[in-house]
């Protein structure tokens, strides 16, 4: 028994080695072959997954290798003015940000329809398997969105997979599937007025509304032209209205209609005003970014962040949410983040990106510019740079909803400043003297000018100096 408990425990440590040595091997793969690219966290290549006249939904993978503690995928959502994103529940949960535009996004709760508008910098919700469509009831402008796409969920079928409930020839509706018989005693109506309701679209899932587009897609012009109350009222008119004689002006206006008894049987039947009130009072309300003061803000730049103890639906979703604007020739000081990856995506300007490996070598140094997605393993030191020319404004994602508390490493509030003493004297082999000349010699902390703003910005205030200086020299000589 005993040679038994020996030998289980020799193999539990074998086993705990080659782990770790699997581990150590991976990140030296990775410090092999970061010589070969300078964009190893640039998430490149992007898929669309929807593309129609109307719009277009692009996608970026995320990475989940053994450095990043959580998969995430970008999303990029553009719709034309006057569209639609179809109704549909998908198996990933969406963290909406509007970049630019006005949508308006219709979405179950607690079995009922609520609708909430949305306009530039707000943040949004959306969980996996919650129905929902999206709007741009705007006439001329265009809608923007960018999105975190929670893969964890997911039934690793694709990137994510979408479930459309409305839909004909394209998209195909998640209900065509089923036998006429079962959709028949399910939407208690006839296989004609089905056939009807599953062949009229053919635009895609993002389609035109309005009224010099199609026929297929004036159902869904209707539709949203409706008040909320009133879309419930005539869904619930429509499952009641079971006449066999009808004229054919009234058999057209059923057809047109007729796709609003499935979202009744979806979204749930007809309640009272005052208790729908009640229900889009409680449902979850949107958080607008720019509303915000910033968490920091200097003349060099400015950043806010949004974490689940401020906006609780992070909380469920475990997601965390930032913008950072730094002006031209301005940067973030070395900083690592202890609790989360980070996703970050350029919107306007450029600059560079050094990210380095936990050994001290260089991971990645690249530009970057509008459009460029990034990502930063947890842990991972970094520093994101603004041209000499132009802004840098970055948006992004984090994977984690509590406060990310970044640790700054340079500046006058940073770590190596809290460290500062005869023990992190020894660490460099220099004296107390000397590290204490070099920690203080920067004013600045979080963002602060690049070296050749700060050298000329020094070289002004030496020449102001003696400029002064030789004021009393000129007077007397002009005396």
């Amino acid at each position: 028994m005993g040679n038994r408990s020996t030998l289980l425990i020799m193999l539990l440590i074998l086993c705990h080695g080659v782990s770790m040595t699997m581990g150590i091997c991976d990140v030296e793969d990775q410090v092999d072959n970061s010589s070969k690219s300078d964009k190893l966290f640039l998430l490149e290549n992007s898929k669309s997954m929807v593309k129609t006249d109307a719009g277009e939904m692009r996608v970026l993978e995320g990475y989940g290798g053994r450095i990043s503690d959580r998969r995430l995928h970008i999303g990029f959502i553009d719709m034309e003015p006057n569209s639609l994103f179809v109704p549909q529940y998908l198996d990933s949960t969406l963290i909406l940000f509007v970049l630019s535009g006005e949508a308006k996004v219709g979405f179950t709760y607690e079995n009922k329809l609520a609708e909430r508008k949305l306009k530039k910098g707000d943040v949004y919700q959306i969980p996996a398997g919650s129905a929902f469509y999206l709007s741009n009831t705007k006439d001329s402008k265009k809608l923007h969105i960018i999105c975190s796409i929670d893969p964890s969920e997911s039934l690793g079928l694709g990137i994510f997979q979408s479930f459309y409930i409305g839909g004909g020839s394209n998209p195909v509706s998640v209900l065509s599937g089923f036998q006429p018989e079962v959709l028949e005693s399910a939407f208690n109506v006839s296989e004609s007025e089905l056939k009807k309701l599953f062949t009229q679209q053919h635009e895609g899932p993002i389609v035109h509304v309005g009224h010099s587009h199609s026929k297929a897609s004036s159902l869904w012009t209707k539709f949203l032209q409706l008040k909320e109350d009133e879309k419930l009222h005539h869904m619930k008119k429509m499952m009641q209205d079971q006449e066999d004689e009808v004229d054919i002006e009234e058999v057209e206006k059923k057809a047109s209609w007729s796709w609003r008894k499935l979202l009744e049987s979806v979204f749930g039947d007809e309640i009272e005003n005052k208790k729908r009130d009640n229900v889009a009072h409680k449902s979850p309300h949107s958080c607008n970014l720019y509303d915000r003061k910033p968490d920091f803000k200097n003349s060099y730049g400015w950043s806010v962040a949004l974490d689940g103890s401020e906006y609780s639906p992070l909380k469920s979703s475990g997601i965390g949410i930032y913008h950072v604007n730094l002006k031209p020739g301005s940067m973030m000081t070395p900083h690592v983040n202890p609790r989360a990856t980070e996703y970050g995506i350029v919107v306007k300007g450029s600059g560079r990106i050094q990210i380095i490996f936990p050994n001290g070598t260089n991971a990645m140094d690249t530009s970057i510019k509008e459009g460029d997605v990034f990502f930063v393993p947890r842990y991972f030191a970094f520093s994101q740079i603004a041209s000499s020319s132009e802004q840098l404004d970055f948006f992004g994602f984090t994977t984690s909803s509590k406060k990310n508390k970044p640790q700054f490493l340079v500046g006058a509030t940073s770590l190596m400043k809290t460290l500062m003493g005869p023990e992190l004297a020894a660490a460099f082999g220099v004296s107390e003297d000397t590290i204490k000349n070099i920690l203080n010699a920067q004013h600045e902390g979080v963002i602060i000018p690049t070296q050749r703003d700060t050298l000329v910005e020094t070289n002004c205030k030496k020449n102001e100096l003696n400029f002064l200086e030789m004021v009393p020299k000129i007077e007397t000589i002009m005396t």
